[in-house]
């Protein structure tokens, strides 16, 4: 008798694998492929939203905005979108894969320690959520405020004014760098002392110039905080929270009044990369919160987060043949079409970006048989280029197919062009055991790129551009 019960993320995922061999999405023409689980996302997101409802007060305006640099793909923005996310954006491009996915700007919050002023301009027009990172942004505020720019109706929080009558449509804010300390990976570390984010509160005279800061401008509404991800433990993340709210406080105290109605928590919440468990959990981070900062979820202040890699990273899969297998000095190795141009992290970095290697048939079917330690190389021309090395798994064969596992977020929407390798298809899948095309439909979430694209955009239209006169 079959059973009603939900399909494991594992199950779901070799359903996807035989689905996209059968249904001809991984072939010799397209030797790579990436695939994302739309059930598994659809499960994060209600997990990140429920996690806050059970330890916020009711009535608590909380925003959920998806980092769009995890996975800068405007299906999955819009996904997020039906299922209550917003968008955290840090360039004129991610911005404009949020508007393309439909996000509102009342949904919408704009971070990057290098704004331009015409991003200024363009978020203040818009009514989106500004989180300055130093000084000098913050004067280029002052400047554009003072010449009537975002300043009317708007999804702005409030009744915050600027130099004229009208309000000013953008909740505005300041990133401060609490300088809690980093984690295992200091490149993801944006919490120390020296990190190039936001004001160093801990610097000399800085917490006195954020009061003071506040003070002068009635407009500034939200504090902004994020200490880091992949490698930054929970305890430090929420230390790094319970430093901004304390500041938050402060400047209310001294303003006499609740100027700051909202702090903006960041994201960062690690993700397990050597099994199926989905650990840390947003509950672990949420509960952390409610017994370390009470405070902050009294009702008192709106929130947002911006969650990136802990809502994608499960859910993602890098399925790639084997060309060839080969060995060297008695290694067995497997050369196949996944490398640095889809896991440039885990390549140049692999102690902090181990990935989880599962090993199919040419069939789609998991492979079987003793463990034998091998390489899982990648077609790159860099004698590094590896997904795993010296990996325990059934021995590969040519015309298998080897997934990389847990690469939803920063892999293969981030592509690295070494040696003009195409950026994979990415397909979504979902599935219904028993239907059609093996239990599995996938949509195009972006086709492969093309041999021309590639020559298009290394300057094929301009072959001729350097044939100069001396």
């Amino acid at each position: 008798m079959a059973s009603d019960a939900p399909l494991s993320a594992a199950a779901r995922r070799d359903l996807a694998v035989r689905a996209a061999v059968t249904q001809g999405l991984i072939s010799e023409a397209e030797p790579v492929v990436a695939l994302l689980d739309v059930a598994g996302i659809r499960a994060s997101a209600a997990a990140l939203r429920t996690a806050f409802d059970e330890v916020t007060a009711p009535g608590t305006a909380v925003l959920h905005a998806f980092a769009v640099k995890a996975a800068p793909l405007v299906a999955v923005v819009r996904l997020l979108g039906e299922e209550g996310i917003g968008a955290e954006v840090a360039s004129p491009g991610e911005l404009a894969i949020a508007r393309a996915a439909g996000i509102r700007p009342g949904r919408t919050v704009l971070d990057s320690p290098a704004k331009t002023t015409a991003e200024l301009r363009e978020a203040l027009a818009l009514g989106i959520a500004v989180n300055a990172d130093n000084p000098q942004e913050l004067a280029r505020i002052d400047a554009l405020i003072g010449s009537g720019a975002g300043r009317g109706p708007g999804p702005g929080s409030g009744p915050a004014t600027g130099p004229g009558s009208d309000p000013v449509a953008s909740p505005l804010g300041l990133r401060i760098n609490a300088q809690v300390g980093g984690g295992s990976i200091g490149a993801l570390s944006t919490a120390t002392a020296t990190s190039k984010f936001g004001i160093a509160l801990r610097d000399e005279g800085a917490r006195a110039w954020v009061v003071q800061a506040y003070l002068d401008r009635p407009w500034l509404t939200r504090l902004h905080t994020h200490s880091g991800s992949q490698g930054v433990p929970l305890e430090r993340m929420t230390e790094g929270v319970r430093t901004v709210y304390e500041l938050a406080e402060e400047i209310n105290a001294a303003a006499g009044r609740r100027q700051i109605d909202t702090l903006d928590i960041g994201g960062g919440l690690p993700v397990n990369f050597g099994s199926d468990e989905e650990t840390p959990s947003y509950a672990d981070y949420a509960r952390l919160l409610s017994e370390t900062v009470p405070g902050l979820l009294d009702g008192r202040y709106g929130l947002v987060t911006e969650f990136g890699r802990s809502l994608l990273a499960k859910h993602g899969t890098v399925l790639a043949r084997v060309e060839y297998a080969k060995s060297a000095g008695g290694r067995p190795i497997a050369v196949t079409h996944a490398g640095a141009q889809v896991a440039t992290r885990t390549v140049y970095d692999p102690a902090s970006w181990p990935l989880r290697i599962a090993a199919y048939d040419a069939g789609g079917r998991p492979r079987t048989g003793p463990a034998v330690a091998q390489d899982i190389a990648g077609p790159a021309c860099f004698a590094g280029d590896l997904l795993a090395e010296n990996r325990p798994v059934p021995l590969l064969e040519q015309g298998d197919l080897v997934a990389a596992l847990d690469t939803g977020a920063y892999y293969f929407s981030n592509h690295y062009a070494y040696n003009s390798l195409a950026r994979p298809g990415v397909h979504g899948f979902v599935t219904a055991p028993g239907a059609a095309g093996g239990g599995v439909r996938f949509a195009t979430v972006r086709a492969a790129q093309t041999v021309a694209e590639i020559v298009g955009e290394s300057g094929g239209g301009h072959a001729d551009a350097l044939l100069l006169d001396d």
